[in-house]
């Protein structure tokens, strides 16, 4: 089994052009393929998980990732599924963030003369003359088929700015500039993402002509019915100050029934075989696989160590009364007390267990919250400084656990 087969096998390809040329120089490792990551945050998320242990796949057969920072296309903003323009961020921000981005990728992939390369789309579309390139590739657009496309069709009912209307040229013209350059003859990206990439790959026939091998391949996303990389309204980042290796363990451990044997065909590198067994568990051992699919994830982030800490920890607390010591914790001062304590309510909010004291309320009235493991159902419980200094452990569920301290 070649590595396109493989990628198919995992449930990994939705969309294609030119199949059989695409099959041909992945299996031969003659690609040189890229995709784009829009630096708007410190940290890559686990929805960017697939991107990433896809570029690591095709390494290890041979082809060339180049990783595109879009320090250009971020300060416009990607329409694709938004229904509110993106927050614009300055150029200081945007190299921040891609600074933190290639640190991250580097777990997955290999940078350096010949292999892996990281790129910016500051470097060429932000010198950029407007007119100059309205000349250059404006022709090469049709407004009537770019109102048609996917990536607007939410934004078109809310209104859609001619700002970010912009973007699809500007991605485009990214694959363009890489063709030319950098002898990028392949585009990856989420199937969300299928009318902005087609764009690029018509530029380059209709600029270089028809024998410009230029190839489009889509992965499926979280529009195919799993919901990677969000929980309680809350990114997972790969970043452990942002997410614990605890928290970003519980996240894989709570996957969806239906969801876990289809992440760890996706997202893991086991063996095809082994995960063909699997599919055969059913009921309790489905536990297990979601066990196996954390530790593969949290050790591929966060190392063995951390991924061992976290699967210790979480074994510990679902057994009842186990160590606190690698549990996700919050620590108080004295000005988050009121009158020397502090309400239930808002301490599930403060340690994330509760998006809104609205919803803390709501799990506190429908018996969802427990401290020290005994109940509380009396929405105006509260604790002392005494109380907190010696620490309590909060419970939502059956799975989400917090320890509060006050220092």
């Amino acid at each position: 089994m070649g590595i396109y087969e493989e990628l198919v096998a995992r449930g990994l390809i939705a969309q294609v052009t030119n199949e059989e040329e695409i099959r041909e120089m992945v299996n031969a490792g003659k690609a040189t393929f890229y995709i784009g990551f829009d630096c708007t945050a410190d940290s890559l998320t686990a929805g960017h998980f697939m991107a990433l242990t896809l570029m690591k796949r095709l390494q290890q057969a041979g082809n060339k990732p180049i990783a595109l920072i879009g320090g250009g296309t971020t300060m416009i903003g990607d329409p694709s599924g938004r229904t509110d323009m993106r927050k614009m961020l300055t150029r200081e921000d945007i190299d921040h963030n891609a600074e933190c981005f290639r640190r991250q990728m580097e777990k997955f992939i290999e940078f350096g003369p010949d292999k892996a390369q990281m790129v910016n789309n500051a470097d060429w579309l932000l010198s950029l003359n407007y007119v100059e390139l309205l000349r250059e590739v404006g022709a090469c657009f049709s407004v009537n088929n770019m109102l048609r496309a996917k990536c607007y069709e939410q934004r078109m009912e809310r209104g859609l700015s001619f700002f970010e209307f912009n973007y699809m040229i500007m991605q485009s013209y990214d694959f363009y500039y890489l063709f030319q350059h950098y002898n990028c003859n392949m585009q990856f990206g989420g199937d969300d993402q299928w009318s902005n990439m087609l764009g690029g790959t018509e530029l380059i026939r209709k600029k270089l002509g028809k024998d410009a091998h230029a190839m489009t391949i889509t992965l499926l996303t979280d529009s195919h019915g799993m919901k990677m990389g969000k929980t309680a309204g809350n990114a997972v980042w790969l970043d452990p100050n942002k997410t614990s290796p605890y928290d970003f363990y519980q996240y894989w451990r709570n996957v969806e029934d239906a969801d876990v044997l289809k992440c760890i065909r996706m997202l893991t590198f086991l063996p095809l075989e082994q995960i063909d067994e699997m599919a055969k568990w059913e009921g309790s051992q489905l536990n297990r696989a979601k066990e196996i699919l954390a530790f593969e994830l949290t050790s591929m982030v966060h190392g063995e160590e951390e991924a061992k800490k976290a699967e210790a920890s979480a074994k510990a607390l679902f057994a009842g009364g186990g160590s606190s010591e690698n549990m996700p914790t919050t620590e108080l001062t004295d000005a988050d007390l009121i009158d020397g304590a502090i309400d239930l309510m808002s301490l599930l909010v403060k340690t994330g267990l509760c998006t809104t004291k609205s919803d803390a309320r709501r799990n506190i009235q429908q018996g969802g919250v427990t401290v020290d493991d005994v109940k509380v159902t009396d929405i105006g419980k509260s604790f002392t400084a005494e109380e907190l200094k010696n620490g309590v452990i909060l419970k939502r569920g059956k799975k989400n656990f917090n320890k509060v301290i006050l220092k």
